[in-house]
């Protein structure tokens, strides 16, 4: 089977809106870069020691965990330290800003995070301000329910969503607005993401947000990404069955 008859999209449904993507890049406040700072030294000074001494395919375990670690400080300090789950965020301070403002106006928003943590603060914040919202995670049973109320309440306007689980097979067109908390670096999986939105059936404009932590391995991951597409796509997903190919020079660039 040589040949694949493949249309896309915009072919199949040229009435489709438009589809406008932006990366928001947020500063850390003094505390949490702090945080981050801290934790990067940390890696640096014993991972690239390991990866001398093992070798990158050895040490795979301890990097990706590095990698983790650092991309859950750039999401919020709870994410690392219960006790800090009070605290705010870059990331928090932007959405809850952003959503303020397009909730006022009348829309609704999707907001996706790989961290099912994260979601949970996220909730946190909404049910004190009393915003009326849905979510969805690998726990939730009535998926049809949550979606129709969704997609139907006028009064809710936000949807969280977590990535495993609502990836696919999602129709939320009531929302024209998309966030993205913790970019996951594989551009066919945030396709899907926003497509929950961007998809026949939908009459405006979409507009997709990815947020991202300025001076922090999401940068760095941007970089690569570039450079090496496969690379930074594997670097983390689950299977991570590409880590072999991450060099050393690009782990110093990522712990930089």
């Amino acid at each position: 089977k040589p040949f694949i008859l493949r249309r896309t999209k915009r072919e199949v449904a040229k009435e489709l809106p438009d589809k406008i993507e932006q990366t928001i890049v947020c500063q850390m406040s003094k505390q949490q870069e702090q945080l981050y700072n801290e934790l990067r030294d940390h890696y640096r000074s014993t991972l690239i020691g390991i990866v001398k001494q093992q070798g990158m395919a050895k040490a795979k375990i301890h990097v990706l965990e590095a990698l983790l670690r650092l991309r859950q400080a750039a999401c919020h300090p709870g994410l690392l330290d219960q006790a800090k789950l009070g605290d705010s965020s870059a990331k928090l301070d932007a959405l809850n800003l952003h959503l303020s403002e397009l909730l006022a106006e009348g829309h609704k928003a999707l907001v996706f995070s790989q961290f099912t943590s994260m979601l949970s603060i996220v909730r946190q914040h909404l049910d004190e301000k009393g915003i009326v919202y849905e979510y969805l995670d690998g726990q939730t049973r009535d998926r049809k329910s949550r979606v129709e109320r969704f997609q139907s309440d006028p009064e809710c306007g936000v949807f969280l969503i977590s990535l495993k689980a609502g990836g696919l097979g999602l129709n939320l067109t009531a929302a024209d607005y998309v966030f993205l908390l913790d970019p996951w670096w594989n551009p066919a999986v945030e396709m899907q993401a926003i497509d929950r939105a961007h998809r026949i059936g939908q009459t405006r404009q979409v507009f997709a947000y990815r947020l991202i932590c300025r001076n922090t391995v999401e940068e760095k991951i941007a970089e690569l990404q570039g450079k090496k597409r496969e690379l930074a796509d594997a670097i983390l997903q689950a299977d991570n069955n590409l880590i072999q190919d991450l060099s050393q020079e690009d782990l110093e660039l990522l712990l930089s």
